[in-house]
């Protein structure tokens, strides 16, 4: 089971199997590739990372404090808001707190007690810990490729401006 589990978060974060990896598709991403948006719809590279950051920071929050479960008022689409300022430093910010998430899942799982991860969640459906981090990885893997395509999109769209 944490075998399973550590591989799906390395998958996720730095580790180039399947799909590539959050790491490898943020790296050479500019400010404005980042906050680039295809329509007015969509969601921009940047607004993908920050919703995967509170979602990662919630859940792993709640599996090292016991399950205390936060009451938020926070709604989904609001986890994709920006709140910083749009410049290189903060991107860079952005990308390390993404990749620390992940680095803080895979420790705190290396060092658990299997038992942890079988306990149940009495709040969150009674779902067992290790059912829910699964789950969680799949949600990355799921925004990692819509990083993906937004990159290609975004890089095709400055080829076409450049070709004009």
């Amino acid at each position: 089971m944490k075998e399973v589990l550590l591989d799906q978060l390395a998958a996720c974060h730095d580790d180039e199997s399947w799909v590539k990896s959050s790491k490898t598709i943020l790296n050479d991403i500019s400010v404005a590739e980042a906050t680039w948006k295809p329509d007015g719809n969509s969601h921009s590279i940047w607004e993908i990372a920050n919703h995967l950051i509170y979602w990662n920071e919630m859940w792993l929050s709640r599996f090292m404090n016991e399950d205390i479960f936060e009451n938020s008022n926070i709604s989904n689409e609001e986890t994709f808001e920006m709140d910083l300022k749009m410049d290189e430093e903060s991107w860079r910010k952005t990308i390390r707190r993404l990749s620390n998430g992940f680095s803080e899942w895979r420790g705190i799982i290396t060092n658990c007690e299997v038992s942890k991860l079988e306990g149940r969640i009495a709040s969150y459906f009674n779902a067992q810990w290790w059912n829910v981090i699964s789950n969680l990885c799949i949600h990355n893997a799921h925004h990692i490729g819509q990083m993906i395509f937004l990159k290609k999109l975004v890089r095709l769209n400055e080829t076409d401006d450049v070709l004009g």
